[in-house]
């Protein structure tokens, strides 16, 4: 049974969830806003509707505006006198599957007929395949992440409720104008034949988006089209790059070396919130249990599952044999993170923190049920070096599906807790992937002894305790932060 909840919620959580709330916080492989000082991208869902897309597309001719429509395949086979002039107006086409179903209920390869078939339609009344994508919902599974890498995926900025017809024009026009600012990628609808919308609904939008195209003309804006929106962002963010470079290399002609952890967002904060209690769920579901007080590690015990492993003394952790399983504790990863000064004491911080729990991993594992037979204590991390500094030995995950979304899930833990975890996820995606984390069993319970000093390895030193770890001092500390990679805030899993 619990290898069917194991599978069942590692599924939902990387197929569905996970990329969806990446996608949809971090912005990860899709453009939902803009940097501009100027320009607003209109885009509707849903269409082409045979009443309202032809008044649509009159309001955007009388005022001059381009917009961006990410249409049905199915209503544009039906309507292509209408997709025909959206292109010849100088509009942007994208898809919206051929049916309005939401890929989380779809698999890999039906979403992918579904918008190769749209592609089609479009590309037989137009002559030109479209480049934008935006799924039904806003809802994407991992595969879209390597399936569509031709297609730019696009969400929004705002949304407004304009698919049901009670909220009314006035109400519509007041929360648009709400967010009518520069970079905004604004989500409308001119059909309201799909699931969950109703049918008059667009005459609201027609309504409340004559009153917007005045209001921002009077304020100076443009309502471009999403390529002409992320061509604009894309020169402003390069410009900031050669900006940042510029001002770092300022601070270092003058010495100036301290590193300011960002503030996050209200909002953030929310996200980090809703992350804690998923991860609770987890903790619960696959009954992990504390190290020590818990405010750090947990653990559960299980069988092993990958290839053959060799550890220390010509022992080989095989398939079958019982692991313990280390979790780090997420929340007080995050308030670390936020509470330190720089990344030097983060890492500092991470390190002395693992030392003082594997003690008490060892006095679990001797009462753990099924803790006599352990071969090994198990982890998946970001840590790279200076593992071995604490009796680890990492490998090289096997290649395939898990590694490949164990990858996606530390980078995404890494974006929501650390700090500046954008930033390193952007400049060090390349060199940052996860590694398998095995100490021995024996070498595990050697740190049960709290009679011997600090029991780490000492770099350019030969003298070893009887245990076979070197010992150190806090003098060292700097030094061994220094073996761990940047990236080394990540999670054990």
């Amino acid at each position: 049974m619990e290898i069917i909840l194991w599978i069942g919620f590692y599924f939902l959580t990387f197929y569905a969830f996970l990329p969806a709330l990446v996608s949809r916080i971090f912005g990860f492989r899709v453009f939902m806003k803009g940097k501009s000082e100027s320009d607003i991208a209109l885009t509707f869902d849903d269409g082409p509707d045979p009443v309202y897309t032809p008044q649509l597309l009159d309001l955007l001719k009388k005022h001059g505006a381009k917009a961006t429509f990410f249409v049905v395949g199915e209503n544009a086979e039906r309507n292509p006198d209408i997709i025909a002039r959206i292109h010849q107006e100088g509009h942007i086409l994208g898809i919206h599957n051929y049916v309005h179903h939401t890929n989380w209920f779809m698999r890999p390869k039906t979403v992918k007929r579904q918008i190769h078939r749209t592609s089609d339609v479009i590309k037989r009344i137009t002559g030109t395949r479209p480049m934008y994508y935006r799924p039904p919902w806003g809802i994407v599974n991992v595969f879209d992440y390597a399936n569509l890498g031709y297609l730019q995926i696009v969400l929004w900025t705002s949304l407004f409720g304009d698919w049901k017809k009670r909220v009314g024009a006035e109400k519509l026009y007041r929360r648009m104008r709400q967010k009518l600012k520069p970079g905004q990628v604004f989500l409308l609808h001119d059909c309201g034949i799909t699931f969950g919308a109703d049918k008059d609904a667009p005459a609201n939008t027609l309504s409340a988006l004559e009153r917007i195209l005045d209001d921002g003309r009077g304020l100076g804006y443009r309502f471009v089209g999403v390529d002409d929106l992320i061509a604009v962002t894309e020169r402003a963010k390069n410009k900031k790059q050669v900006d940042d470079q510029v001002t770092r290399r300022s601070d270092m002609k003058s010495g100036e070396k301290e590193e300011i952890s960002p503030k996050i967002s209200p909002f953030k904060k929310v996200i980090v919130s809703l992350w804690m209690v998923y991860e609770k769920v987890f903790h619960l579901v696959f009954r992990l249990r504390p190290v020590g007080a818990g405010h750090f590690f947990n653990y559960r015990i299980r069988r092993y599952s990958g290839p053959p492993m060799d550890l220390q003394d010509n022992q080989t952790l095989r398939s079958g044999d019982h692991i313990m399983e280390i979790h780090f504790e997420n929340q007080m990863l995050f308030d670390l993170g936020m509470n330190s000064k720089s990344t030097l004491q983060i890492g500092i911080r991470i390190i002395r923190e693992m030392e003082k729990a594997l003690p008490d991993m060892a006095r679990e594992l001797a009462v753990a049920p099924n803790g006599d037979k352990v071969k090994a204590l198990y982890g998946v991390s970001m840590i790279h070096r200076g593992s071995e500094s604490l009796g680890y030995r990492n490998f090289d995950l096997p290649r395939g599906l898990f590694a490949w979304m164990t990858n996606l899930y530390l980078r995404f833990l890494i974006r929501v807790i650390h700090p500046s975890g954008n930033q390193r996820v952007r400049e060090k995606g390349d060199s940052m992937a996860p590694r398998m984390l095995l100490m021995p069993r024996h070498i595990l319970m050697t740190w049960a002894d709290e009679s011997r000093p600090s029991r780490r390895p000492k770099r350019g030193q030969d003298t070893k305790s009887d245990s076979g770890i070197q010992t150190i001092d806090e003098t060292d500390s700097q030094d061994l932060v220094a073996q761990f990679e940047e990236g080394a805030v990540g999670k054990l899993v």
